[in-house]
């Protein structure tokens, strides 16, 4: 399970950096659903590239500790179920997005699940939890 937790870690920071760059590289372009994003949107779409690109090295950072912290894990997988349940906000206000938003709501809503059964993990297999 430790190193299920370490692997699992370490790819979500790496896939949330590579996204951010994209978003902070290549503006709201590559945005499903959105034709002309407008200056605005675009704006937006890369400052909040280069915010998940963030989030993404703290998500390295964890992976690279020794044990993995299970607080820090249970704090961003928070904050990752708490971008899925916006999604479903958005959802219940807006309507349905591009089908593709949904496939990433169902991400973000489940792999949270999977990162808090396994956040203590690798504490738990050095003695300390």
């Amino acid at each position: 399970m430790a190193k299920a937790l370490r692997v699992l870690a370490w790819t979500m920071g790496v896939a949330c950096v590579a996204i951010g760059f994209e978003h902070l590289l290549g503006g709201a372009v590559g945005f499903p659903g959105i034709a002309d994003p407008g200056p605005t949107v675009d704006s937006f779409g890369r400052f909040m590239g280069a915010v998940f690109a963030g989030y993404g090295a703290a998500w390295i950072w964890a992976a690279r500790q020794a044990p993995v912290p299970a607080r820090v894990v249970r704090w961003l997988a928070a904050v990752f179920l708490l971008g899925g349940l916006g999604r479903v906000l958005g959802l219940a206000v807006d309507g349905r997005p591009h089908w593709f938003q949904l496939v990433l709501m169902g991400i973000e809503l489940g792999l949270p699940v999977v990162f808090f059964r396994l956040a203590d993990a690798d504490e738990r297999a050095a003695g300390l939890g």
